[in-house]
Parts: C-alpha cells; structure tokens; sequence
C-alpha cells in the first residue's frame, strides 16, 4: 500500500472537470453551490498482496477540523450533519478494477443511519462514532474499467481491501468542495437538492424516495 500525494498536473486536473461530471455536480449539489477540483487528492495505490494493510476498516470520511484540532492532523477531523465543505465524495479509478483489485467495499442505505448519529451533534459534529453493526447492510463494489468514476453521498460508509489481483490498483478519492453550504431546512419542497434530501429523507424531514 503506497500513498501518492495531491496530483495537480493538468491530466488529472482536466480529469475531474469534464462536462459530463460538472453537469452531474449541478445535478446531485447544485449550480453555483460546488467548487471545481484543481487536482485529485491522495492517490492510494494498492499492490498484489496476501496479508492485510492494517487501514481495511469501514469508516466515514472526515470533512473539517476540529477547534482544538492541527488541520494537518486529519485523526481530529470531524463531520456533522450539515456535511461541512464537502459536497460528495468521489471514487476516480485509473486502473480497470475487478473484484480481486481492492475496490473500495460500500454498505449500501448506511449513510441514512450516518444522518441521524449526526444530527444530535448539531455544527460541532464529530470525529467519531461506532460502525461496528454493518452486518445487516448489503455490500456492494465499487468495480469499474479505468476512467469509470463513482459519485457519492458524503456519508458513504465504505472501506479498503486487500488487493488479491495481479496488477495494482490505481484510484483518486478526492472530495467535492462545497461553495456554498447545504440546507436541510426552511426551503419550500422541490427546492432540495438530491443530497440534501437524502439527508433529511433520514432524518424523516422528506417524503422523498431513492435519495
């Protein structure tokens, strides 16, 4: 397992802005309300391996320190139920990923539950807190040939693998910046956009489906 820094040369730059997926931005966040990637994060890169990593364990990614927290310490991060700067989280796969090449394990319908341990929380949010009982969620994949790229709610719960193919595993994990933050309330119904209205379909807020 290698960890490649933030990748700002002008292929990965022109990869996270194509039309499809800046039309997708709009589509699941909404015009003006996402900042556009000039670079595509942390790559980690998975080699051929029979024994575990030590970092397969499911989890939620952080999205903004803490007010004790160095920011470069991302061990003291935290998210709250608002998703505080961060729109989606992004799955870039530069390799073809079958399901011997360490794709990225997804409990799928998790992120509701993910809304509502955060909702008490409030804006100071959490860096913390058990996904211990995932049994009862489906697993799924995330497969894919290169190029293929995974849009996902910003409380996906998801973890790493070991890599038992014969080649290595290339991907970019980066997050969607938000311009502007997300609103859980006091809009009239239409007006959400789909992540907020799977956050408040949660939090039993939406009479909304399949979000």
């Amino acid at each position: 397992m290698v960890w490649l820094w933030d990748y700002d040369h002008e292929p990965f730059v022109e990869a996270a802005n194509t039309p499809a997926l800046h039309e997708a931005f709009d589509q699941l966040v909404g015009e003006g309300r996402w900042e556009p990637r000039y670079s595509l994060g942390t790559f980690p890169v998975r080699f051929p391996a029979e024994s575990d990593t030590g970092d397969t364990g499911w989890h939620v990614d952080a999205s903004f320190p803490g007010p004790d927290t160095d920011p470069d310490d991302f061990s003291g991060w935290r998210l709250n139920v608002n998703s505080r700067d961060r729109a989606l989280l992004m799955l870039f796969l530069f390799s073809d990923v079958g399901a011997l090449d360490a794709p990225t394990r997804i409990r799928v319908g998790l992120h509701q539950e993910v809304a509502r341990i955060l909702a008490p929380a409030g804006e100071a949010g959490l860096s913390s807190f058990d996904l211990s009982a995932t049994e009862q969620y489906d697993e799924v994949l995330a497969t894919g040939r290169a190029g293929t790229v995974y849009l996902c709610h910003p409380f996906l719960v998801h973890a790493a693998q070991v890599n038992r193919g014969a080649a290595p595993r290339f991907m970019a994990q980066p997050p969607l910046y938000l311009e502007e933050p997300f609103q859980l309330e006091g809009k009239v119904e239409g007006a959400y956009v789909p992540v907020e209205e799977a956050i408040r379909l949660a939090l039993g807020k939406s009479d909304a489906h399949n979000v």
